[in-house]
């Protein structure tokens, strides 16, 4: 069986606004429809991704920010964090955690759950490793995007 995540939908509060926010991060606008009515569809697709984002109206009845924990994955997270930066978005100082590779939800950019000997410690993780270093942000509703740096995929993926 070939299984693909494809899309994500995304609960937000103001369909422009997220729409604005997304522009401006750099996501690529596939789609935008249904506007006007009960309905309307905004896609969007981070660079180089093959899962993309939905939002807009009558898609969801989750909360506008509950979904935490999307995980963008960049080659070198210092880069990736001063690009954000650079088009207004307002991301977390690079961290890694003590314990190796995070594994909880964020909220807000903050960890809410700790597995035992994690601690969130500054910086790039002290040896470069692959999948341990990370920064945070949250679009205008509070869904929350973790950037981790990935140098080394594990085996087999």
């Amino acid at each position: 069986m070939d299984l693909k995540l494809e899309v994500i939908v995304l609960p937000v509060s103001d369909t422009d606004r997220a729409k604005a926010f997304y522009e401006k991060l750099g996501f690529r606008l596939d789609l935008d429809t249904g506007a006007g009515g009960d309905f309307r569809g905004v896609h969007f697709t981070p660079p180089g991704s093959g899962c993309s984002i939905l939002f807009g109206e009558g898609l969801t009845s989750v909360a506008p920010g509950s979904v935490q924990g999307l995980y963008l994955i960049v080659s070198d997270i210092e880069a990736a964090r001063a690009e954000l930066v650079d088009r207004g978005i307002d991301v977390s100082d690079i961290f890694h955690d003590a314990g190796g590779v995070l594994f909880h939800g964020h909220e807000g950019g903050d960890v809410t759950h700790r597995l035992a000997g994690q601690e969130r410690l500054p910086g790039r993780h002290p040896e470069g490793a692959s999948y341990s270093s990370y920064a945070t942000f949250s679009d205008p509703d509070r869904n929350g995007w973790v950037l981790q740096e990935i140098t080394e995929r594990f085996p087999g993926r």
